[in-house]
């Protein structure tokens, strides 16, 4: 036999009304799993967060990246420099041309027989002309 709705009512109106733990524990055996997802979640966004924004995290690590590039180039440039450096020394200290032709571009000497002229330099503006 079917009982009809006032009768599943009445049922319900006549019983006790459960103890105060049970209710709690089932409030919390249907509760645990979303909110343990919420908790799984929350933590994968902070675990995320701090991968890319973190002390350590990719942002950081691009930033190194970028300047050990930049410092790279120029631990390169400046070997360059040094080893340009030393090849004019090793220049000048063996070729007299190469002291000879120093020696007349910077301290501007001269053969006996040669004039110099010297220009001024010209930085861009040209000279007024007088009226």
């Amino acid at each position: 036999m079917q009982a009809t709705k006032p009768q599943i009512e009445k049922k319900n109106a006549s019983a006790p009304p459960e103890p105060m733990s049970l209710r709690a524990q089932a409030w919390t055996a249907r509760a645990w799993r979303p909110a343990g997802t919420v908790v799984a979640i929350g933590l994968a966004l902070l675990l995320t967060w701090h991968v890319i924004n973190g002390q350590h995290g990719l942002s950081v690590w691009h930033q190194m990246r970028a300047e050990d590039r930049s410092l790279q180039k120029e631990i390169n440039d400046l070997q360059q420099e040094n080893q340009d450096l030393r090849k004019q020394i090793n220049n000048l200290q063996t070729n007299p041309d190469a002291i000879e032709r120093a020696a007349r571009e910077k301290l501007h000497y001269a053969r006996p027989d040669e004039v110099i002229y010297t220009l001024p330099a010209n930085d861009g503006q040209t000279p007024t002309q007088a009226k």
